[in-house]
C-alpha cells in the first residue's frame, strides 16, 4: 500500500539525475525497518511515501518498475536509490460566462445564480424562454440563414468553444472588422463568452484607419467579413500587424490572394463551428479531459468590447466598455418601449454601431425576430417584412421623407393639392393635440397661471375637435398608404444625431411614431430617450433609469438651472471605464466624481404643473457639439447645426457645412441635390424643359434663394457658399461610418476654395 505524509525529508539529490522544472525528485534510502521511504526533494512541495522493502528486489541489471503511472529507477548495488519522476500538468484557465456555460462552473464547485453578470448571458434565458421562435433571419448572405433561439445559443456556444480550440485565450484581444451578418452577432458573442475581448468596426473603413485601430487595440487576431475584405486589407497588415490567426466570417479560403497570410494560420467560419461542437461533445463525454482546466467567471467589471469613435476630429479612441455597462443597457431599455416575443425588427444600421449593437441585445432578451437589411435593399424590405420597429439614424428618415415628399410634387395636380392640403390640416391638429396633452416644450421657467392654462387647453381641445374629421379621413384615404409604402408598424427610433422638426412634425402628422434617442459611445450608448408616453418633439427624452444628468457653465464649470444651456454632463452605469491606453484623455473626460464631459451643448426642460408644457418637465434637449461651435471675428458664437437643420429643408441641397471661424460673416459648403435643381429649373422656366444640366452659376443662384428662405428665421444668416459637384462620403474619408460629416476633413479639403471665398 502507498502512504503519503506532508513532512519534509532531508535529502541530498545525486548528482547523475538532470533537474527540470517540470519534474520532482525522488530519493529512496535503505533503511533498517522493514519499509522504504520516498521523499521529494526539500526545494519543493513534497510527499513522503513508504513502501514495504520486500517489494523492492535488487536486480543485477538495472530495472525499470511502473506503478499508478509512476516510473521508478533502480540502481544496482546494495545501497541503491529510486529516482521518481512525474510530470505536472499546468491547468488552463477558461474564462466563462457565468449563466451561459453554468455546467461548466457547476461542475467546478462553482454557485452560479440566474442574474446575468456578463453578456452572452442573456442568450440562456432568451433560449429557455423563447426556444423555437426565430431570432434571426440573415436572406442576403449565401448560404441565407435563419436561426431560432436555441440554434443560436448552441451557435455561439460551439463558435467560442472553436475559439479555445484555436488559442483564444480570456483577457485578450481580436478584431471583428464585418458588416451586419447573423455570423457577426455569433463571432461577438463568441469572443465574449471566452472572456476575451473584441474589437469591431465595419467593412468600409479605410483600411489605414483599421490598420491604427488593430496596432492600436494590441490585437492578436483577426476575423474578417469574407476574403476579398481580407484581400483588401492584406497588403498594409501582413506586414505591419501581428496575428495568430485569420477567421473568415463568409466565403471560401481559396478565394484568399495567394501568398497574402504569409503562414498565418486561416479559418473558415464553419471549421471554427465544427471545432468547437466537436470539443465540448469530448468534454462532455469525458471527466478526464475537464480536469485539464480550470473553469473561473466572467466578472461584471471585466472589459466585453473596445469600440473606437467615430472620429469626427483626429484619430478615434479605443473606448473600453464592460459587461456592466453593456447590460446596464439591456435591463433598462425597456422604458423606452414595449417590445414582445413575435415582434420584427430590421437591422439595417452598422451592427459594431453601439446604438445598434446595444439595441439588438436588448430585443434579443424580449423574444423579437431579427431580419439583416442593406441600404440598397431597405425600401424593399421595409414592405416585404413590415418591421414593427426599425432604429436609424437621422439621414435615414430624413432620405424616406425626401422620397415621400417627390412622390407628392410629381403627383397630378388636384391630388398633390388635396394631399398637401390634408398634411396642413394635420400638421395643426398634432399641433392643438401636444398643446391639450401638455407636450409643447419650452425654456421659460416661468410657469402660466391656472386660468391662463386653462383657457389654452379649452381653446385647444374645442379648435382639434374641429380638425379631427379631416385628420381622421386623411388618415384613412391618404397616411394609411404613405405608411404601408414606408412600412413600419409601430416605433422609428432615430439616434446618432439629431432628427429636423420639420420631420419629426411630418411623420406625426401621418402617424408614424419616430422616437430620438440621445447616448455616446462612451455610454454604451443610451443615456436618454422619449418614452411612447412623453414623447416631447424637438428634445432627447427623459435620461434612462439609474443615469444623472446635469448642465454645467463652459468657463466657470456651475451648475446651470433649468432651461439655460450649456455642456451636458453624465454619471451613470452605462459610463465608460476610459480610453484605452489613454489616461490623459481618460481624466479630460470623466472627473473625480465620475460624470462624463459630453462635449454637446444642451438644457433640460423646466417643470411646470400646469399648462402646455407641464409634462415636458426633466427632458433634454441637445443642441449641438461645443467643438462645433463658430466664433465669428465680432465675437459672436453661433452653433451651425441649427442652420444647417434649416437648410437641409430645401429639397435642393443633399448636403451642407456650416462655416466662418474667425470671418466676420457665416458661409456654407452645399453639395447640391442637382435632380431637384433641374427640376425646379424647369418649373420656374430658368432652363427649357428639355434641358438636361444646370450652370453651376444658377445652381448658385438657385441655392442662395433656398437659403435666404430657409434660414430666414435663424439667428444668423448665411452670406458666400461654396458649391462643390462631389458629395461627402464614407469612401472619400468625409463621412464617418456612421454616416456624419467630419467637419475639420472638409474643412482641410476645401481649404484653399474657402479662402478664396471670403476674399
Amino acid at each position: 500500500m502507498l502512504a503519503a505524509s506532508v513532512n519534509p525529508i532531508k535529502s541530498s539529490p545525486p548528482s547523475s539525475l538532470t533537474s527540470a522544472s517540470s519534474e520532482k525528485r525522488m530519493a529512496i534510502m535503505p533503511s533498517p525497518s522493514p519499509s522504504a521511504m520516498v521523499c521529494l526533494d526539500e526545494s519543493r512541495p513534497s510527499h513522503r511515501f513508504r513502501f514495504p522493502m520486500n517489494k523492492l528486489q535488487c536486480s543485477k541489471t538495472l530495472g525499470t518498475t511502473q506503478l499508478s503511472g509512476v516510473k521508478f529507477r533502480v540502481s544496482r548495488g546494495s545501497k541503491f536509490r529510486v529516482f521518481c519522476e512525474s510530470k505536472t500538468q499546468e491547468l488552463q484557465i477558461r474564462r466563462c460566462s457565468p449563466l451561459l456555460e453554468r455546467s461548466s462552473l457547476s461542475s467546478n464547485g462553482a454557485l452560479v445564480s440566474n442574474e446575468w453578470k456578463a453578456v452572452p448571458d442573456i442568450w440562456r434565458s432568451s433560449a429557455e424562454k423563447y426556444g423555437d421562435r426565430v431570432a434571426l433571419v440573415d436572406p442576403y448572405h449565401d448560404p441565407p440563414s435563419t436561426l431560432t433561439y436555441k440554434q443560436l445559443e448552441q451557435e455561439i456556444l460551439d463558435f467560442a468553444e472553436g475559439l479555445r480550440v484555436i488559442g483564444v485565450k480570456p483577457e485578450e484581444k481580436y478584431v471583428l472588422f464585418a458588416d451586419n451578418s447573423c455570423r457577426w452577432l455569433v463571432a461577438d458573442q463568441g469572443i465574449m463568452a471566452t472572456g476575451a475581448i473584441n474589437i469591431v468596426r465595419g467593412s468600409r473603413s479605410a483600411v489605414e484607419e483599421l490598420l491604427h485601430i488593430y496596432n492600436h487595440s494590441e490585437s492578436v487576431g483577426l476575423l474578417v467579413d469574407n476574403p476579398e475584405f481580407f484581400n483588401r486589407l492584406a497588403g498594409k497588415f501582413c506586414s505591419n500587424a501581428t496575428m495568430k490567426f485569420i477567421v473568415l466570417l463568409w466565403g471560401e479560403k481559396s478565394r484568399l490572394a495567394s501568398n497574402e497570410t504569409l503562414g498565418v494560420p486561416v479559418f473558415s467560419y464553419k471549421e471554427i463551428v465544427n471545432l468547437g461542437r466537436e470539443n465540448r461533445a469530448a468534454l462532455t463525454d469525458s471527466l478526464d479531459a475537464r480536469k485539464g482546466y480550470k473553469y473561473e467567471a466572467i466578472s461584471s467589471d471585466d472589459i466585453a468590447t473596445l469600440v473606437y469613435t467615430s472620429g469626427t476630429t483626429g484619430n478615434p479612441k479605443g473606448v473600453m466598455l464592460s459587461h456592466k455597462n453593456l447590460l446596464h443597457q439591456i435591463e433598462n431599455l425597456g422604458v423606452l418601449g414595449p417590445a414582445k416575443a413575435g415582434d420584427r425588427f430590421l437591422s439595417m444600421l452598422p451592427t459594431w454601431h453601439m446604438y445598434e449593437r446595444s439595441c439588438e441585445y436588448f430585443l434579443f432578451t424580449r423574444g423579437i425576430e431579427q431580419v439583416y437589411t442593406t441600404v440598397r435593399t431597405l425600401k424593399d424590405d421595409l414592405r416585404n417584412y413590415k418591421p414593427d420597429y426599425m432604429i436609424s439614424v437621422p439621414l435615414v428618415y430624413e432620405t424616406l421623407y425626401s422620397g415621400i415628399q417627390k412622390q407628392i410634387s410629381t403627383s397630378p395636380s388636384a391630388i398633390k393639392l388635396m394631399v398637401l392640403s390634408f398634411i396642413r390640416i394635420s400638421l395643426a391638429y398634432t399641433e392643438l393635440k401636444r398643446i391639450y396633452k401638455g407636450l409643447c416644450l419650452t425654456r421659460n421657467p416661468k410657469e402660466p397661471s391656472y386660468v391662463v392654462a386653462m383657457l389654452d387647453y379649452l381653446w385647444a381641445r374645442v379648435i382639434a375637435a374641429v380638425l379631427w374629421p379631416l385628420h381622421a379621413l386623411a388618415t384613412k384615404f391618404v397616411y394609411e398608404k404613405i405608411r404601408s409604402a414606408i412600412g413600419i408598424q409601430k416605433t422609428a427610433k432615430s439616434g446618432g444625431g439629431s432628427l429636423p422638426t420639420h420631420i419629426e412634425k411630418f411623420y406625426e402628422a401621418i402617424g408614424l411614431e419616430v422616437e430620438n434617442g440621445y447616448g455616446l459611445t462612451e455610454t454604451a450608448p443610451c443615456i436618454a430617450g422619449r418614452r411612447p408616453s412623453y414623447n416631447v418633439l424637438g428634445s432627447v427624452g427623459h435620461p434612462i433609469p439609474l443615469t444623472e444628468f446635469k448642465i454645467i457653465d463652459p468657463e466657470t464649470d456651475e451648475i446651470l438651472p433649468p432651461g439655460s444651456k450649456g455642456v451636458i454632463k453624465v454619471r451613470g452605469p452605462p459610463v465608460m471605464k476610459g480610453y484605452y491606453k489613454n489616461p490623459v484623455a481618460t481624466r479630460q473626460a470623466i472627473d473625480e466624481d465620475g460624470w462624463l464631459n459630453t462635449g454637446d451643448l444642451g438644457w433640460i426642460a423646466p417643470h411646470h404643473s400646469v399648462g402646455r408644457s407641464r409634462r415636458c418637465g426633466g427632458v433634454v434637449v441637445f443642441e449641438g457639439r461645443a467643438k462645433d461651435t463658430i466664433v465669428l471675428s465680432s465675437g459672436e458664437n453661433v452653433e451651425p447645426l441649427e442652420i444647417e437643420e434649416a437648410a437641409m429643408r430645401s429639397a435642393l441641397i443633399q448636403q451642407i457645412v456650416v462655416i466662418g471661424q474667425d470671418q466676420r460673416r457665416l458661409g456654407a459648403i452645399v453639395v447640391p441635390n442637382k435632380d431637384e435643381a433641374l427640376l425646379a429649373a424647369k418649373n420656374a422656366s430658368i432652363v427649357d424643359s428639355d434641358a438636361v444640366d444646370l450652370s453651376k452659376d444658377k445652381i448658385t443662384s438657385m441655392l442662395y434663394d433656398e437659403l435666404r428662405n430657409w434660414t430666414s428665421e435663424c439667428s444668423f444668416q448665411i452670406g458666400p457658399i461654396l458649391v462643390v459637384d462631389e458629395p461627402f462620403t464614407i469612401e472619400s474619408g468625409l463621412l464617418t461610418p456612421t454616416m456624419k460629416i467630419r467637419r475639420d476633413r472638409v474643412l482641410a479639403q476645401y481649404k484653399e476654395e474657402i479662402a478664396e471665398l471670403y476674399k
